[in-house]
């Protein structure tokens, strides 16, 4: 006698049923897919938070002045500043980029994006998450570790660094009229 299916276990396919406000295109995206999709308003943010940290200090400074600091001080404390505004620029943009894959934001140019490079992988007979040399026991604890990873960027920055195949989602997508859209052979892969 079984026991009765845990709800709150994921489907045994390993693809995620919680339900998000626009379709999900990965739920463990690759870091260089992840940079790979940043769109250009993504980079406009990211240079405006760096920007932030060096302003805000030298308005600051113009408010309420330190006394007895050279302007010395003052530059490595703007430079600093820049620092962690390019890092939290980074994380910030990282994690919506991240949130567009996992559908809690919307994302009509990243699913146009995805089902065009993995349709192409498809017909090149490449793997669709890319090639890896661990074993599959290794990629799946990998895939457990990073996995929702970016909900909690603010806390603990972790990135999927690991090709898997185990990201939540359904694949069928990419293999629908595979054979139709197969790209010819050249001579010289032929041979």
């Amino acid at each position: 006698m079984s026991a009765p299916p845990n709800p709150l276990r994921r489907q045994d396919n390993g693809i995620d049923p919680s339900p998000r406000p626009f379709e999900p295109i990965d739920r463990d995206p690759h870091f260089a897919r992840v940079v790979r999709y940043f769109r250009p308003s993504d980079y406009g943010l990211w240079a405006g938070m760096a920007a932030l940290g060096p302003v805000i200090l030298l308005g600051l400074e113009k408010v309420m002045p330190s006394h007895g600091i050279t302007r010395g001080d003052l530059r490595q404390g703007l430079r600093h500043a820049f620092g962690v505004g390019v890092l939290g620029g980074f994380l910030y943009i990282y994690q919506k980029s991240s949130y567009r894959f996992m559908g809690f934001q919307e994302n009509a140019r990243e699913l146009r994006m995805d089902l065009a490079e993995m349709k192409a992988r498809v017909a090149k007979g490449e793997e669709l998450y890319g090639q890896s040399l661990l074993p599959p026991d290794v990629q799946r604890i990998a895939a457990g570790n990073s996995k929702n990873s970016q909900l909690l960027m603010f806390f603990i920055p972790w990135f999927n660094l690991v090709n898997h195949n185990h990201h939540g989602v359904d694949t069928s997508k990419y293999y629908d009229n595979a054979e139709e859209n197969k790209v010819p052979l050249a001579k010289s892969d032929k041979e």
